[in-house]
């Protein structure tokens, strides 16, 4: 079920809130519970089964690892085999079809394989089933006897199909007591209103564009018109995967959960490093936490941080999808990354600025080209349709400019602090201070502007088609 569906809206959400308020503390988990799998349950039933596995593995195994925490023995057998069950249940759904693809190509062969199809989620919820055992083996977070708890954790429905990924450390106290009061259901309101206005006015009316544009041959593209399509791809999946995150976690509040941050203005990065700190930040933690300091992090020998780095950055390809796209994307980042600190990140702080982020948002941007283009002839194509293969410009992007450059304009604002910054600004806190009537006004305004908002997106719900989140497919 999505969340930009008018179900989701006026009957899924409102039922779930009214019953899940007015149900006893006791019982509001299972209230919570029996919602989530309804939820995903909703699209494809028959991949209920596999979550419902993922669930009882780790379960058990995060038993087995606080016993073994306690006795001090077996720990890393228990934390191997978790690890090994988890990634063999991932393994199957999501890289079964690419590994059988590429044997069939390499030796010549038909193996009569059946297309295994893709449950949506599997690699959020696998990753948190996976932190969850790791952080009561280390102490992190108690261990959950009640295996409708555990349950509840992994099949939360705000955040189970496209994240943010929720560590289990930080939530583990809210799922055995939380409350909901005003202001915290109130502000996961409007992050709600937000996140939908995000993932129907901007990321929409920028996938239109970008799906035209990529869906076209590439050589056949001018120079202009392929730099539009990859600069609205950009927006479009800053604006489908952020809005996505403020939507979970304005739901999250609104069920008492506090969901840590997902984004931090990504473009206004100054390198890649910094970028992929305000980008999927739960990813990028998750794998900081489970895997490259595990690896030994920043304490070991130069030559072993750099084997570090290229492990986690081939497994984060990977883990976006079973192709190879993926793999070159998370090389492209992992180089990157190994450059800046080599020497590249030092020399960047002696230029200007504006320089630095320049620099940030071409390595960004091309970065995406990798990412959105699955054959990687193709890939090859589009470059060279943005550097002059064809004509420099053409009535195509003339006609692209001239419908879309009021969401051009809003998205290029909407990615950067100015607008949250001006209203949090201290010259206006103090005014707004002084003069009481302008306070209200303020905010009588801004419940106006919210509900504008919600009835213009309601009404762009209303009249699209079919329009799943990016994040969907990993």
């Amino acid at each position: 079920m999505l969340f930009s569906t008018t179900t989701f809206l006026f009957v899924f959400l409102p039922c779930v809130l009214v019953i899940y308020l007015i149900t006893p503390r006791k019982l509001k988990n299972i209230v919570l519970l029996l919602a989530s799998l309804f939820f995903y349950a909703w699209g494809e039933p028959k991949f209920l089964y596999v979550m419902l596995l993922s669930i009882a593995l780790n379960y058990v195994f995060g038993i087995l690892a606080d016993k073994a925490k306690r006795e001090g023995k077996h720990g890393k057998l228990v934390i191997t085999l978790m690890v090994i069950g988890n990634l063999i249940i991932l393994g199957i759904f999501k890289y079964a079809n690419f590994v059988v693809f590429n044997m069939e190509s390499l030796f010549g062969a038909n193996f009569d394989w059946k297309m295994i199809a893709l449950p949506l989620g599997i690699s959020f919820y696998t990753f948190q089933g996976i932190s969850y055992v790791i952080d009561v083996y280390r102490g992190d977070g108690k261990v959950q006897k009640n295996p409708l708890n555990i349950a509840l954790y992994i099949s939360l429905f705000p955040q189970l199909v496209a994240g943010p990924i929720v560590r289990y450390q930080t939530v583990a106290d809210q799922i055995e007591s939380r409350r909901v009061d005003l202001n915290l259901f109130t502000s996961g309101v409007k992050r709600f209103i937000i996140g939908l206005a995000k993932k129907m006015f901007i990321a929409n009316n920028c996938g239109l564009v970008a799906d035209q544009i990529f869906q076209s041959q590439g050589g056949s593209l001018s120079v202009g018109t392929a730099w539009i399509g990859l600069i609205f791809y950009s927006l479009q999946i800053f604006f489908d995967f952020s809005g996505y995150s403020d939507m979970a976690i304005g739901l999250g509040r609104m069920f008492g959960f506090k969901f840590l941050e997902n984004f931090n203005y990504p473009y206004i990065a100054k390198s890649v490093s910094e970028f992929w700190r305000r980008w999927h930040i739960s990813l990028g933690t998750w794998f900081k936490d489970y895997v490259y300091i595990p690896l030994g992090g920043n304490r070991v020998s130069p030559i072993k941080i750099y084997r570090n780095l290229a492990i986690v950055w081939l497994a984060t390809g990977i883990w976006h999808g079973a192709s190879w796209n993926f793999l070159l994307w998370g090389a492209y980042y992992g180089a990157f990354i190994m450059l800046e600190k080599a020497f590249l990140g030092k020399a960047l702080l002696r230029v200007p600025v504006a320089l630095q982020h320049v620099y940030a948002l071409i390595v960004i941007v091309f970065g995406w080209l990798l990412f959105r283009i699955d054959n990687v002839s193709d890939i090859w194509t589009y470059l060279c349709s943005m550097f002059g293969s064809g004509a420099f410009w053409d009535a195509r992007a003339t006609y692209y400019m001239h419908e879309y450059y009021m969401v051009l304009i809003v998205a290029i604002i909407a990615c950067t602090p100015l607008v949250k910054n001006f209203f949090a600004s201290d010259k206006l806190l103090t005014f707004m201070q002084k003069h009481r009537a302008l306070h209200i006004t303020k905010d009588i305004a801004t419940l106006a502007v919210l509900a504008f908002i919600f009835v213009y997106s309601v009404a762009l719900v209303v009249g699209s088609t079919f329009n799943p989140f990016i994040y969907f497919r990993f």
